[in-house]
């Protein structure tokens, strides 16, 4: 959650008033600036044999920092100890954390904190942010163990989009949870009894809605990791009411929108003569359709209706379509197909012979060999976007999408896979990572004081961060612009997203 940006900050040269002194000080993480406190400022401050004599600059301190971190192996253990830093020196564990952006990414966020949040209770230091989840995508019903996403969310907010971390607040909604191996831990936090449903849970929704917006009117509230049935109800409810997104919805889709313009740059083609399979028809699935859809709409002028055509879904159960029998949950009804079911994905890849094929299925291996060398005989450069986090639930691995079309496919994950070398050449998997999009559309939309968010924001965000592509990183396949230029990238993000509402009359 995120607290309007429209408030006074004093100049840079400003000095800030600090009320604390001792020990107090050196406990408050926003304060404490360790052995950086210079002796005058020991001694004014009260820290005077507090600390050790030495007095180290930041960059000292991050060298002391780097090489204790270079100690550990367990991704586990990086993400405790970056926790434990930001726990105790906010300043210095954002310094070292846009230093080492590329490196740390994945150690505070996707894949390691879904682990982190499987062990939450079990390496729970210090309170952080709000308790009142739901479940995590791919990661299952995790109860209060979900308050790590929030907190790694925010965290990118501060890094890619440089919001002040106290304007931030992480908070999750404990509405019990249906995990037995949860109810059953005794190092669980959470509440011990099974999930609210039905109006009692929309009941404890609105009122936190209605307390947050009461002590913050222009608050961005940015939902995450609800599922399927109660994901869009809760878009639809308050996305013109608030200002608030889904970035399991919106944020998905636009990233892997902005993919898909990128990879059109490359096969020099337009999406409007893709044929498009998803594996996987939850709300990630959905979100993203809906946000091709609508780019394919916009791109040629087509209608909604007429774009969704060109789009196959698969769940559980098979091709989604309206002849298969039982009632369809209502986020895939316009994705319905009229035409014979079919149980496997090799059978609808087989018949429907697509040029992209997108998982959001969060079951590892989906896209198995024989898949992906039928998708290769019918379309010569085949895009294959396995998004499933972490790397152990990706439909496929970069290695297996490049070795099973001979370096042919275009190809980007939902988590890092290391670069891969086939007959001498080098490609360069993409990361359709989130990160690219939310950050700056909530820094765009909080900093023009917008009224509501809406999807033509992301829409503008794909097309924004697909152009931010050259064309070297085109050439070796990579399809999204590097991260190490992700302040640049939310701010280029955010000024389109401040054009377009400014233009549609929403600021």
């Amino acid at each position: 959650m995120l607290q309007n940006l429209q408030f006074h900050l004093p100049s840079s040269t400003d000095p800030l008033p600090v009320t604390r002194r001792g020990l107090p000080l050196l406990h408050d993480p926003w304060l404490n600036k360790g052995t950086a406190f210079t002796p005058e400022e020991r001694i004014a401050l009260g820290l005077s044999g507090l600390l050790p004599p030495h007095s180290a600059d930041m960059d000292e301190q991050v060298h002391r920092v780097m090489e204790n971190y270079a100690h550990l192996t367990d991704p586990l253990a990086k993400y405790t100890f970056l926790t434990a830093l930001a726990d105790r020196n906010m300043t210095l564990f954002y310094r070292v954390l846009l230093d080492n952006l590329l490196e740390m990414t994945p150690i505070m966020y996707t894949p390691t904190v879904g682990y982190a949040c499987q062990q939450f209770g079990h390496i729970y230091r210090r309170n952080r942010g709000m308790y009142d989840g739901s479940r995590i995508l791919g990661l299952g019903d995790l109860g209060a163990n979900g308050m790590g996403i929030p907190i790694g969310k925010l965290v990118l907010y501060v890094a890619c989009a440089g919001l002040h971390p106290e304007r931030t607040l992480p908070i999750l909604l404990d509405v019990g949870t249906d995990n037995t191996d949860l109810l059953d831990d005794p190092l669980y936090l959470g509440l011990t009894h099974h999930r609210v449903h039905g109006e009692e849970f929309y009941e404890i929704v609105d009122e936190f809605v209605q307390a947050a917006t009461k002590r913050w009117p222009h608050v961005l509230i940015q939902w995450e990791d609800f599922t399927n049935d109660k994901a869009f109800p809760l878009l639809k409810r308050y996305r013109d009411e608030i200002l608030c997104f889904n970035d399991d919805i919106q944020g998905t889709g636009s990233v892997v929108l902005a993919g898909l313009f990128a990879a059109m740059r490359i096969r020099e083609e337009h999406l409007s003569d893709q044929r498009i399979v998803f594996c996987g028809a939850g709300s990630a699935a959905v979100g993203i359709a809906d946000m091709i859809c609508a780019g394919i709409a916009d791109e040629h002028s087509l209608t909604l209706e007429d774009a969704r055509k060109l789009v196959w879904m698969v769940d559980s159960k098979g091709l989604v379509t309206t002849t298969r029998g039982g009632k369809l949950e209502d986020h895939k009804i316009a994705y319905a197909r009229d035409e014979e079911p079919a149980k496997t994905l090799l059978e609808i890849v087989q018949r429907v012979q697509p040029t992209i094929l997108i998982g959001a299925s969060g079951h590892a291996r989906t896209f198995s060999e024989d898949v992906v060398k039928s998708m290769h005989k019918t379309c010569a450069k085949p895009i294959i976007f396995a998004l499933s986090n972490p790397t152990t639930k990706a439909e496929c691995t970069a290695e297996e999408a490049y070795g099973w079309t001979n370096g042919n496919a275009i190809f980007a994950s939902g988590s890092p896979f290391p670069p891969v070398r086939i007959e001498g050449r080098i490609f360069v998997p993409g990361q359709g990572n989130n990160m690219f999009i939310f950050p700056g559309v909530g820094l765009g939309a909080v900093a023009c004081g917008a009224s509501k968010v809406t999807d033509e924001m992301f829409f503008t965000a794909a097309k924004t961060l697909a152009h931010m592509v050259t064309a070297e990183e085109l050439h070796a396949g990579t399809i999204y612009p590097d991260l190490r230029n992700i302040r640049q990238i939310s701010l280029a993000i955010a000024s389109a997203v401040c054009r377009l509402a400014w233009d549609e009359g929403f600021a």
